[in-house]
């Protein structure tokens, strides 16, 4: 089961008389400083900027800046009361730090109007967004390799901040507790503010939450946020966002008790980092744009220094020409501008091509992987045969066997057959006196691919009725469906095989007694249920997971395909156990539970944000584009039985199989913790870099980058592959092209021999062959491509740059031939 990342559609202008709109502005005062894209250069006597020209810090607390920001703020109003009637539109948001704008709740004509106001650069309708541990730090190996580093797991991630743009926290978990752990002491550089739930007054900051703020302006303007599901709070109403803020920044040895069972200690990837909650995301809705805008410009501002975005838009956007300039990546090349790392999830639209919804070279686009642990469990029939499942759950007693009855087979009125008795979802319809004692059989339905029944209430029909365990039998296929295991308090067990179901099946009714009417006379089906609390740990892992989105990386909404690769990198995002919240419904199998083991891109990006700060513990004053590269560089393309990545996929029968991955699966390969503390050499680029980047982008809008960032096109790279980053793509290559590359040693003096492989299609040169670096220094090397065959495909390779200390730094490429 993928995280829940449904939203509802679009709101359509012939619905409401009003929708949000997120305004661009760029205001030219008294021929002084002009609004910059990621804040305001100033230029106004009596004002400092609130944005500055090149990647550095701000003080966004001085007296200047603060001055020059109500001063926008009044700007904004000036403009909205110039051109409406009071009364007649609702300001929701100015935007002073990141974009320069404003959100605003008008109708459609005054949109236009808006639009062709003097010095407005852009309007654009309001969009939604959707959502996209206890084993992975052992499997990423950080309690050994990685926590003693600095200073143990005690200490790994301290005084890091990471926000989280999500559906909130439930500060209550044990995960996010600090009276069991050393006092937190204050952290001056950070600036949030904690609210208080106005109806519950549950406080969320304790030291280890250090802010808590949420966003929901434009959900209430569009009259679809409901205060009794999603608090009007940074109280997690879905589960969603504790689940996150665990993976990243989670306490370390917190026990995991489901049903009276402890399945194993969870764990964040820097338990010792501070958890920062910007809730923009609600249970039934989802998110709007202009909320989620609010709250990472808050969280920038607030001075977090990792950013977890498990949220992503529900395609390419079409309010711009390219994917990489819309505002929602504007405003995340600001925040990464500001020094802010930015870990996204990639997407859970896979195992299709171009399902990646995570677009642009500043944002660590992640994709999930399925690790090493596998939940599996069995059941033994009389005749023993042995069926197997999955199930997490206990076993039945030791050297027993129970009676098998099905539901069909004790009903207490016929006529309720048309509430499918059979799901196991009623205890009501049930003969309690023939089920007490038993093994309850019960099948899985549509019902469970759709959501209206649930396993965990199979497990509770079977205990109301007093039965031993129950089984639930797929007797028909839906393609697509993943089957997860989900934690019981009774022995239980799902059969996934039709193929098992159906000789199970067969030994019923072979084994049942009926009369001339087809009412069992006596059941003498026995069997008995494994112990499935245990996992099985598989060396063929990782593997990239089936619903991971997908690349090539497109550039625009007409699906054109990027000079840039996507996703970045490989995390776990398969059955990942971590906090839940309470009051969190989406999940059926966990409603009320305290932990959840869910799927999805949206659990991969938090591992990826919580190594970051692992990483920028250690060098504090790296770039989010170096720790990007640390991670991307020294990445796997193995699995644990050192054999290449696989990639789950659908076969033509639609059943899951196993196919080599690709870069297009997995970036630069699974993230490797340990390696990325020390990478020996990073790519780093900053936001001239990316300037850059978009105005050598073909197609792109000269005007469009001026709209966002009040720059002219003087600086281009000649070629989008020329961007400084951890990885070539080229998606046209026609006869050969040079690329360059440009490295800083940031470790001893060291000599790299450069080597590269390629695809037999493509040629691939490299020069030099080798460079000596001392420490601080950087280097330039040209990869030099050229098509020896037209295939109509892809091909794959990689440069290695390989250290006399035993440094390796590789990144992939990716290129199409073409003969013109």
């Amino acid at each position: 089961m993928m995280d829940s990342d449904s939203c509802a559609p679009f709101l359509k202008f012939q619905f409401t008389p009003w929708i949000p709109f997120l305004v661009i502005r760029s205001i030219n005062l008294n021929g002084g400083g002009t609004d910059r894209f990621g804040g305001l250069y100033g230029g106004i006597d009596g004002f400092a900027a609130t944005a500055v020209e090149s990647d550095e810090e701000l003080d966004v607390t001085s007296d200047l800046v603060t001055s020059y920001r109500h001063h926008l703020e009044q700007k904004h109003d000036m403009l909205l009361g110039m051109l409406f009637d009071h009364g007649t539109y609702q300001k929701l948001y100015s935007y002073q730090h990141l974009i320069n704008g404003f959100s605003v709740h008008i109708s459609p004509e005054q949109a236009e109007a808006l639009r062709h106001a003097p010095g407005v650069k852009s309007v654009h309708r309001d969009w939604k967004v959707r959502r996209l541990t206890t084993h992975t730090p052992q499997f990423l190996g950080l309690p050994t390799g990685v926590w003693p580093t600095g200073g143990g797991f005690d200490k790994a991630g301290e005084d890091i901040v990471i926000g989280f743009v999500d559906s909130g926290i439930f500060p209550r978990h044990p995960s996010f507790g600090s009276h069991n752990t050393e006092p937190f002491g204050p952290l001056p550089k950070y600036r949030g503010k904690c609210e208080v739930d106005p109806n519950t007054k549950m406080e969320f900051c304790n030291g280890k939450i250090i802010g808590a703020q949420h966003f929901a302006k434009a959900a209430i303007a569009a009259g679809v946020f409901n205060p009794t599901v999603d608090f009007a709070s940074p109280l997690d109403g879905d589960g969603h966002g504790s689940h996150t803020a665990a993976i990243a920044a989670g306490n370390n040895g917190i026990p995991v008790r489901m049903h009276g069972y402890e399945v194993g200690k969870a764990s964040g990837m820097a338990p010792r980092a501070r958890i920062a909650v910007y809730k923009a995301l609600y249970r039934l809705f989802g998110g709007f744009v202009s909320d989620v805008v609010a709250a990472i410009e808050q969280a920038v501002h607030d001075g977090v220094d990792i950013l977890n975005l498990s949220v992503g838009p529900n395609g390419p956007p079409a309010t711009t020409k390219t994917t990489f300039l819309n505002p929602f990546d504007a405003v995340l090349l600001s925040a990464v501008k500001a020094g802010v790392f930015v870990a996204q999830a990639a997407g859970n639209g896979g195992p299709f091509s171009k399902t990646v919804l995570s677009y642009s070279p500043w944002i660590t686009s992640v994709a999930a992987a399925v690790d090493d642990r596998r939940y599996k469990n069995h059941l033994t029939l009389g005749n023993k045969k042995m069926i197997p499942g999955i199930c997490l759950s206990p076993a039945t007693h030791a050297g027993r066997t129970f009676t098998l009855v099905a539901a069909n087979d004790v009903l207490l009125d016929s006529s309720v057959v048309k509430y499918s008795p059979s799901d196991c979802q009623k205890p009501e319809v049930l003969n309690k006196n023939m089920v007490e004692g038993n093994i309850l059989l019960c099948g899985y339905s549509f019902n469970f691919v759709v959501g209206t029944a649930s396993i965990k209430k199979v497990s509770e029909t079977a205990k109301s009725l007093g039965a031993i365990g129950f089984v639930l039998a797929v007797e028909n296929a839906s393609p697509g469906t993943k089957y997860d295991p989900v934690p019981v308090g009774l022995p239980g067990i799902l059969i996934t095989d039709v193929s098992k179901s159906m000789e199970l099946i067969e030994y019923y009714n072979i084994s049942t007694a009926r009369d001339w009417t087809g009412r069992v006379r006596s059941f003498k089906a026995v069997g008995s249920i494994g112990d499935g609390l245990r996992p099985i740990l598989h060396k063929s892992a990782p593997q990239v997971a089936l619903f991971s989105g997908r690349g090539p990386n497109i550039k625009d909404y007409s699906f054109q395909e990027a000079d840039l690769l996507k996703p970045d990198i490989l995390a776990p995002g398969s059955l990942i156990w971590a906090a839940w919240s309470p009051n969190g419904t989406d999940e059926a199998n966990y409603i009320g539970a305290g932990f959840a083991m869910i799927s999805g891109t949206s659990m991969a990006a938090p591992h990826i944000a919580g190594i970051a700060a692992l990483v920028k513990q250690k060098h504090f004053h790296w770039s989010p584009a170096a720790i990007k590269s640390a991670l991307m560089t020294t990445s796997t393309t193995l699995d644990r039985a050192m054999r290449p990545l696989q990639a789950q996929q659908y076969s033509g029968s639609e059943t899951v199989s196993l196919v080599p991955a690709t870069p297009f699966d997995y970036g630069s390969g699974h993230v490797n913790p340990r390696a990325a503390l020390d990478p020996g050499l990073i790519f780093d680029a900053g936001y001239q870099d990316y300037l850059g980047f978009l105005c050598t982008t073909p197609g792109i809008d000269s005007h469009e980058i001026r709209n966002y960032t009040n720059s002219a096109c003087n600086y281009t790279l000649g070629h989008p592959s020329n961007l400084n980053s951890p990885s070539i793509t080229i998606s046209h290559l026609v006869k050969t092209r040079t690329v360059t590359r440009t490295v800083t040693n940031v470790a001893k003096k060291e000599t790299y021999v450069i080597t590269a492989r390629m695809a037999p299609a493509i040629a691939i040169q490299t020069n030099p062959s080798a460079m000596t670096l001392r420490p601080g220094a950087s280097s330039k090397f040209s990869v030099t491509l050229t098509v020896r065959s037209v295939t109509g495909a892809y091909s794959f390779g990689e440069v290695v740059l390989k250290g006399s200390r035993g440094h390796m730094v590789r990144i992939p490429v990716v290129a199409m031939g073409y003969d013109r």
